[in-house]
């Protein structure tokens, strides 16, 4: 049982959906976007891949008591969550084509405004997937849909906007993480492997 009581995204939870929003990125190989995701991934690498953090003096704190079985537990994570990805992406190509080009373009213009803050472009997303979610039937599950529609929208903003797939994949980390997190840590969770 948890017992640990959290008020938001820990550390770990932003590497979580980090890490799955970029597989799901990745799990698209016809998009506009492939040299910005690439440039993205390098850029997270460093960070999303490790479960230690660097200390001021310099050296890296490991939060578990024996480095190799936390190396180990985090290899496991990260490829339950890149299979979860994976999955996620072949389910929303059957969802993409309920996301009209002119909501995409409405998105990308509204994200390229530099003024806009991230809360505003937060609210920007809810909206258009608020849209997106009274177009699908009442029997779909809540909660799979509206995170596949948030990557997806994602998705199309980057492919319409390449340049701006850094600002949406970071808004919609955070917005996945204020709104859908507890879903994300159930399919991570189901999808590892036993021990």
């Amino acid at each position: 049982m948890d017992l640990k009581v959290s008020n938001g995204p820990g550390p770990g939870d932003e590497r979580t959906t980090s890490l799955l929003l970029l597989g799901f990125l990745q799990s698209c190989p016809h998009s506009c976007f492939q040299r910005e995701l690439e440039a993205l991934g390098h850029e997270l690498s460093g960070h999303l891949f490790h479960d230690d953090e660097l200390q001021t003096d310099g050296n890296r704190c490991s939060h578990f008591p024996l480095a190799a079985e936390a190396e180990t537990d985090s290899e496991r994570q990260e490829e339950a969550v890149r299979e979860v990805a994976r999955q996620l992406a072949q389910i929303g190509d059957r969802l993409e084509g309920s996301i009209r080009p002119g909501m995409v373009a409405g998105l990308a213009s509204r994200f390229s405004v530099r003024s806009l803050s991230e809360e505003d472009r937060r609210q920007c997303l809810a909206a258009a997937l608020e849209q997106l979610m009274q177009t699908c039937p009442p029997d779909v599950d809540h909660e799979k849909t509206q995170l596949l529609l948030t990557m997806l929208l994602a998705k199309k903003i980057a492919d319409h906007s390449p340049a701006l797939l850094r600002d949406v994949f970071h808004t919609t980390v955070t917005f996945i993480n204020q709104n859908l997190l507890a879903y994300v840590r159930n399919l991570v969770r189901n999808m590892a492997p036993k021990k």
